[in-house]
């Protein structure tokens, strides 16, 4: 039964911007804040910034806390309002239009000093969430700040340029200075040798995922919370967090250094992890999934690292960020002992003999392929199919074309629940064949029968749950391959005798079912 008295939170029903720019639910936006030590609400000094604000989600949940953390030292509830709102919450929209919800929100105005502002002290109409109006920084077509396209958003005064506030600027505390200035309040700070230095307690948001930086198909999108993430530790802040793809950890055009910059820093203590983004933004397809983490600037510790699936957490685990000789995240708490144990072979791993992306240098849209075997051709796999090119037009590793060899699809994914195949079927490259960029080469091996051998391991579960703690999004470039141990190719290969080679526990080969689908089951 309806209950007739419903007031439905206006927040969990907001359209999403985009996928980039995506509205934080309420309950996603507790379960953060809930992270935070809870004294933090009981102290009418502690400060909070929200540098991406778009709906004011976090300052609203932020003041339910404080309004009754602080109801014994201000016992006045419209004193309390007053030093909530000018004194301890501040935000950054990231356009006019979020900065008048975040308003809104917040102060039940999106005028801060109108007649129905709930905070009496404001005397301009932003209050503490102020939106200014940006630009980009050109040089050479290129933004200097977040790399966007000149030729793309170069645009008219009535459009958005996105060109965020906080991270187009090489002194991020001089907003704060200005936003001090503009709303005629006192900031909690503390003092440094030369100037007052502006400190918030807690930095905590949902930034922008990424930006298109062309107009081409050949372009690309790049992402741009890791730079939300790195301006904010700049103003050294107690805690920071903030909900991010997943896709950092192991991937992502651009983010070597700050996925190194990340996982040596055992100031992160906890990583809350969704493999599947709806479970936290329903109807949001964001590939990869999404994580928050916690960031304290006073404390070292291992990582708790909790995963979710749906509403439940499926795992939790206390752990280094990284696992010894790896270079990246390994997602999944019981792969741990998985991995340690392969590991102990100390063997040669798979990726060396993967190829890089295009192959044999020809792109996926080649489509000038003769439908027919002619003189002097050889066979090349695309995307459309087979066809037959001269040996003239392969530009790179020539000398593959006589091999035998595998070919494997460079992308491949799958939406839903685990488990998931993780790579398409590979196939055998027959000598006087080439592929598309559509695919890579696996070899070269010196007979069919040891391609057949190598098809086998590849379609194994082991293989491919190897494969999963690498691939995070739909491509599965060489280094998707760099878990996987190289095996001996004279003899095929079984999930039954990779884990008994291996030692896995009833356990842990329960949990590779779970995660990974046979792929022999599956239809040409």
């Amino acid at each position: 039964m309806i209950e007739t008295n419903y007031n439905p939170d206006v927040l969990t029903c907001l359209a999403n911007l985009s996928n980039d720019e995506v509205f934080t639910p309420p309950t996603l936006a507790n379960q953060m804040l809930d992270t935070l030590p809870p004294a933090l609400f009981s102290n009418s000094k502690t400060t909070f910034l929200d540098p991406v604000s778009k709906s004011g989600v976090f300052l609203r949940e932020i003041a339910k806390r404080l309004m009754i953390g602080l109801e014994k030292e201000i016992p006045n509830q419209q004193d309390r309002l007053n030093h909530i709102f000018s004194k301890q919450l501040f935000g950054i929209a990231i356009t006019e239009l979020t900065s008048l919800l975040s308003r809104r929100s917040v102060y039940c105005s999106k005028i801060a000093n109108g007649k129905y502002s709930i905070c009496e002290t404001f005397t301009n109409e932003q209050g503490n969430i102020i939106f200014d109006k940006t630009e980009h920084t050109w040089k050479n077509g290129k933004c200097t700040f977040c790399n966007a396209s000149q030729e793309v958003y170069e645009r008219e005064d009535a459009l958005e340029t996105y060109a965020y506030q906080f991270i187009h600027t090489n002194n991020p505390e001089k907003i704060f200075k200005n936003m001090a200035s503009a709303t005629q309040n006192t900031f909690h700070h503390k003092k440094t040798n030369k100037n007052d230095e502006m400190k918030f307690d807690v930095i905590i948001g949902n930034p922008p995922y990424q930006l298109n930086v062309g107009v081409e198909q050949e372009n690309y999108a790049i992402p741009l919370y890791h730079n939300f993430i790195q301006q904010a530790k700049k103003l050294n802040p107690r805690f920071l967090s903030m909900i991010i793809p997943a896709r950092w950890y192991a991937g992502g055009r651009g983010l070597d250094e700050f996925r190194a910059e990340m996982l040596n820093d055992n100031r992160i203590t906890k990583i809350v992890d969704f493999p599947n983004a709806m479970d936290c933004f329903p109807g949001v397809d964001i590939s990869g999934g999404v994580c928050y983490f916690l960031w304290e600037r006073d404390r070292k510790d291992e990582c708790e690292v909790k995963t979710f699936k749906g509403n439940d957490v499926v795992s939790i685990m206390k752990r280094p960020l990284l696992e010894k000789n790896c270079e990246t995240f390994i997602r999944f708490n019981p792969a741990i002992s998985i991995l340690r144990k392969i590991s102990n072979h100390s063997e040669s791993t798979f990726d060396t003999l993967v190829s890089a992306q295009t192959p044999f240098g020809i792109i996926s849209s080649f489509r000038a392929f003769k439908d027919k075997p002619f003189k002097e051709s050889i066979k090349i796999h695309t995307v459309k199919g087979v066809g037959y090119i001269s040996e003239d037009v392969v530009t790179k590793n020539k000398h593959f074309i006589k091999e035998h060899k595998v070919y494997i699809s460079k992308s491949y994914g799958e939406r839903g629940n685990y488990p998931y195949l993780f790579l398409a079927k590979p196939f055998y490259g027959e000598p006087n064949s080439c592929c598309s960029q559509t695919y890579l080469h696996i070899g070269p091996f010196s007979s069919k029968k040891r391609c057949e051998n190598v098809i086998s391991y590849i379609q194994t579960k082991f293989f491919r749950f190897c494969i999963m703690q690498r691939k995070n999004t739909q491509d599965a470039m060489r280094n998707a391959y760099s878990f996987v141990p190289i095996q001996n190719f004279d003899e095929p290969w079984s999930d039954e005798k990779l884990y008994k080679k291996y030692g896995l526990t009833d356990e842990e080969i329960a949990f590779i079912d779970s995660m990974v689908r046979p792929m022999v089951l599956e239809k040409e």
